[in-house]
């Protein structure tokens, strides 16, 4: 299936370089745990189960977490119809669309393929964004399940998550093992938590560095797709600025989604934290679409601004 998203050759390169070198790491972590373990069976096992379970169920759980529910065309129009108007400009299957009730202003696409895709918004979102920067930003989301890069997101997640899975497993289990450790066990203990420690730090740059870039790739394509760069520039700014208003509180839940959504859930500028956001600045988005708005003389065309 190709859609009529603009392809983007870099985003593809960085994608396969990035499961490509998540590969390399996912051979050296299994094959380091079966020599510390002494069971390839369980290891292979329990890999296969956690990355199994991520492929498949990756968009129930991101609902189910942000306590997303599908809805009918019947209950939400104007939200059908702007996707059913994109999907068909793009040339792409329709997804399932949901709706999340949080006041916070965002929105996620999850899935597989685009032939088993969701597209969440909340309800903060549908309050507080016009017509237009709706349509940029439901772009945006059709734009990474064009380009795939959800599901590459997803699966590249999966070293991490088995990484951290295992650093809590064996912590509880020498926590609560009691009189059963020995000088044995307590150097296999430490050297499963070493390698998984590194695995998991390993994975979570690597997976950093693409995240940023997808975002603006979704920019990118969403703006060339709609052709109002300075609506999801719009939207953006909007978006940014109200979760900046939410109460630290009712984001927590939302950060660890936060590679998936439209917009980081902080409550306030990262900083040297950016290093390792899932996102690139505000300011890097605005320049972008500012770039892509003049390339397109939106400026001077009705409606532009």
């Amino acid at each position: 299936m190709h859609s009529r998203f603009r392809s983007d050759r870099r985003l593809t390169t960085r994608m396969g370089i990035t499961l490509f070198l998540l590969g390399l790491v996912y051979v050296g972590f299994v094959a380091a745990l079966i020599v510390l373990l002494k069971s390839w069976v369980l290891v292979v096992v329990v890999a296969a189960a956690v990355l199994g379970a991520q492929y498949w169920f990756s968009d129930r759980v991101a609902l189910f977490a942000m306590r997303g529910r599908v809805v009918e065309r019947e209950e939400f129009p104007e939200l059908h119809g702007v996707v059913d108007r994109l999907c068909a400009i793009a040339d792409m299957p329709g997804p399932v669309v949901a709706v999340s009730d949080m006041d916070m202003p965002n929105a996620f696409a999850t899935g597989r393929n685009p032939d088993h895709a969701v597209i969440c918004v909340t309800t903060g979102l549908l309050r507080r964004l016009e017509p237009a920067e709706l349509e940029g930003v439901l772009a945006h989301e059709l734009s990474h399940v064009a380009h795939k890069d959800v599901a590459v997101i997803t699966v590249a997640s999966f070293l991490g998550v088995l990484a951290g899975l295992i650093v809590r497993f064996a912590f509880y289990s020498q926590l609560f093992g009691g009189g059963r450790r020995d000088q044995n066990t307590a150097v296999v203990f430490a050297a499963v938590m070493g390698v998984s420690a590194a695995v998991y730090a390993l994975s979570f740059l690597l997976i950093k560095s693409l995240s940023r870039y997808r975002e603006l790739a979704a920019d990118r394509a969403a703006a060339l797709l709609t052709g109002r760069p300075s609506a999801l520039a719009s939207a953006l700014t909007k978006v940014s600025g109200d979760i900046a208003r939410i109460p630290t509180k009712d984001l927590r839940t939302a950060q660890a989604f936060n590679a998936f959504y439209f917009t980081p859930a902080l409550g306030r500028e990262p900083g040297l934290a950016r290093l390792f956001s899932t996102h690139p600045s505000l300011e890097q988005r605005l320049d972008q679409l500012g770039r892509i708005s003049a390339e397109l003389g939106e400026a001077t065309a009705p409606g532009g601004v």
